[in-house]
């Protein structure tokens, strides 16, 4: 492939893209244009090394990536999970590290060990369907909420929650408890099918610097925890 063609990375907003471009630095990429906090540019461009930049809600990441607007993004776990979009997940970056987790008062673990029909309450209702459906062979019915799923318990709208959990304090503070475990999230990287292919040596090379760098800073902040930033 043509050496003049830019590599485009899709960053989800806030702390993620911040974390991730913390470690891009720290391999020796920079994109000077994103430090302006008062730009209104979309795109942001490192001329020198061909790179292209921009920032997206979160969820929208995967997609820009499967369609080939980007070839490389940055996006949590249960994003990718949740979009379940066409996308290769190469590189677990360890950072923003927390469970998806099914929550609820005490009282309902025996509903889930009996596996009666119930209803669970949470922002992501694909990973909630797989988990239920395809791993516990439960029937459920699912509600899809957009915020403050901690409430559907409180408030009767369902028996159970399935959401992201860090410390746990959230839950307890509000009477509920971690009562079973779907499964581990960080942040990830991902690649376009066809950049892989097309694009394999650039894009190779900047994971292998990747893969070291994260697996060094592992051990230089062994036993330290991250803030999940997803």
């Amino acid at each position: 492939m043509s050496e003049d063609r830019y590599l485009t990375f899709a960053l989800g907003k806030g702390r993620l893209a911040n974390k991730t471009l913390d470690l891009l630095e720290q391999i020796g990429i920079t994109c000077e244009e994103m430090k302006d906090k008062n730009t209104r540019k979309l795109i942001f461009v490192n001329e020198e090394l061909k790179l292209k930049f921009f920032l997206s809600k979160a969820l929208d990441v995967p997609t820009y990536v499967e369609y080939g607007a980007a070839d490389i993004g940055v996006v949590g776990k249960d994003t990718i999970l949740e979009e379940n979009r066409r996308v290769y997940e190469v590189l677990d970056l360890g950072f923003g590290r927390c469970r998806m987790c099914v929550c609820g008062p005490a009282s309902a673990r025996d509903l889930l060990q009996h596996h009666e029909r119930i209803r669970v309450a949470s922002k992501y209702p694909i990973i909630a369907r797989d988990y239920f459906y395809n791993k516990k062979h439960q029937t459920v019915d699912i509600i899809k909420l957009n915020g403050s799923v901690e409430l559907g318990p409180i408030v009767g709208l369902s028996d159970v929650i399935v959401d992201i959990v860090e410390t746990g304090s959230t839950l307890k503070e509000n009477g509920l408890e971690v009562l079973e475990e779907i499964c581990p999230l960080s942040a990830r990287m991902i690649v376009n099918q066809v950049s892989m292919q097309m694009e394999s040596e650039r894009i190779k090379e900047l994971i292998s610097k990747m893969k070291v760098l994260c697996e060094n800073n592992a051990w230089n902040h062994q036993g330290r925890k991250e803030s999940c930033v997803l």
